[in-house]
């Protein structure tokens, strides 16, 4: 879909996709996670997901950082990978070759129609890291969209999405607005400044059909290295009173702002 380039500094493989850092893959050892956002998804399945092997889809594959990793914390996965650039995928299996013995799946598929065809309740976990042009996709956080995770969710799974936004989470609002509606429980986890509307940045939304152990997911994020939070749908709206969800139906769905200059952020 676009130019791809693989480049190997200090141990670690970054993945660019026309000039946005799409993944980095630490070469040694997958458990080290370099990106903060990325950290932030390992600590909520690391704080909310059973212990044990997980049923893991993936939305968005980038260099296969989160698959990885899963892998190496919980052997014998299963994980499908939805990624429809085949270009991507065939660059990065060639520079940065998958671990032996790993059960992840990659279909050459969006987002949409992937899980479209996935059964009911397969997944434990979906995870929604997908961007085009260094920006979420529009069709990736509507309710309609949301309520087909749910189906292929097992009923006390996660929804784990990547969310980026500009001060001020109008857009990411709006995103756990619909969450909320068809999951019934979401929270935020982000560095504070994000959180707290002072930048542009990544937040992970957490979101199940079943109550979030807010207590678990704030100890772990204390825990963090870099300042990390937690903020329950309840201060969500506090903050962004009148957030209305994101319909493909009534023309609502955009996708997320665009991003400021890909050499100075970057998305996986």
């Amino acid at each position: 879909m676009g130019e791809v380039r693989v480049e190997v500094e200090g141990g670690v493989a970054a993945v660019l996709l026309d000039g946005f850092p799409q993944s980095a893959v630490d070469l040694d050892d997958p458990t080290v996670l370099h990106f903060e956002y990325v950290q932030q998804l390992a600590l909520v399945v690391d704080a909310l997901a059973p212990a044990g092997t997980l049923r893991v889809t993936h939305v968005g594959g980038g260099g296969l950082t989160l698959p990885r990793w899963v892998h190496a914390t919980r052997p014998g996965s299963p994980q499908i990978v939805l990624e429809p650039d085949v270009a991507l995928t065939e660059q990065v299996r060639r520079d940065v070759p998958l671990p032996r013995g790993h059960r992840m799946r990659v279909r050459p598929v969006g987002g949409e129609e992937g899980v479209a065809a996935l059964a009911d309740g397969s997944a434990d976990v979906v995870v929604l890291d997908a961007f085009v042009d260094g920006r979420v996709p529009a069709g990736l956080t509507t309710v309609e969209w949301m309520a087909d995770v749910r189906r292929v969710l097992a009923p006390a799974g996660l929804l784990l999405a990547n969310v980026t936004d500009e001060p001020g989470m109008r857009y990411a609002a709006r995103v756990a607005a619909g969450a909320q509606e068809v999951f019934g429980h979401t929270a935020f986890v982000g560095l504070h400044e994000v959180l707290k509307g002072r930048r542009f940045g990544n937040v992970v939304l957490v979101a199940s059909p079943g109550p979030l152990d807010l207590y678990t997911l704030r100890r772990a994020a204390a825990s963090a290295v870099l300042p990390t939070g937690v903020l329950p749908w309840a201060d969500v709206a506090r903050r962004v009173p009148g957030a209305r969800p994101l319909r493909s139906g009534d023309g609502t769905a955009v996708p997320s702002p665009e991003p400021p200059d890909p050499g100075g952020w970057r998305v996986r």
